[in-house]
């Protein structure tokens, strides 16, 4: 089983995160922040990853802190239960409608981190979910998780429907991408030797 803990406590913030790459979906989620719970679950569920995760954070100030150490915590997870990526299909790619929206979504487990995002989401916020804090989660997420992460918006005009297309798309191309491919399971994908 591939799996990790990670545990993170700053002046802002106080997570712990479990994530089980070889799981079914299942999650338990208090984030302190609504609409990221929604999002982690439809991440968990599309993925097929198991995902526990608990933030106490400084949600009275707003979300950013919690959005964002929660993404760092979710890449170092996924980047310590990969270990040394062998045997990994490496890649993932869809084109995920949701709705009026479309999302492609690309990623390559490189070691390399890498985001680029065009989002063009309408609204500033969703609820109470300021919709910036989606770049920032994705943002905080590639650069612990040692990954190149393409999304690009290519239709609509619901912030919540392009927001949740994201997240379903990413658990969806990484569970390709973390998938063991039987022709190579002992190797590592790279001409490197390394990823």
């Amino acid at each position: 089983m591939r799996t990790s803990e990670i545990i993170r406590k700053t002046g802002e913030t106080s997570i712990r995160l479990a994530l089980n790459l070889d799981g079914s979906g299942k999650n338990e989620l208090d984030t302190g922040v609504g609409f990221l719970n929604h999002m982690l679950a439809l991440f968990a569920r599309h993925g097929r990853f198991d995902l526990s995760v608990r933030c106490d954070g400084d949600t009275e100030v707003d979300d950013h802190h919690s959005v964002e150490d929660i993404g760092i915590c979710l890449g170092q997870a996924l980047r310590q239960a990969l270990g040394e990526r062998r045997g990994i299909r490496r890649y993932g790619d869809i084109l995920l409608p949701m709705d009026e929206a479309l999302i492609l979504c690309a990623a390559d487990l490189s070691g390399r981190s890498t985001l680029c995002a065009e989002l063009h989401i309408p609204t500033e916020k969703i609820g109470t979910f300021d919709t910036e804090l989606c770049e920032e989660f994705l943002l905080a997420f590639v650069r612990e998780a040692g990954i190149t992460l393409h999304v690009r918006q290519l239709s609509g005009s619901n912030s919540h429907h392009i927001v949740e297309g994201v997240f379903k798309a990413l658990g969806r191309v990484l569970r390709q991408a973390v998938s063991i491919d039987p022709e190579a399971a002992c190797e590592i994908p790279s001409t490197k030797g390394v990823l």
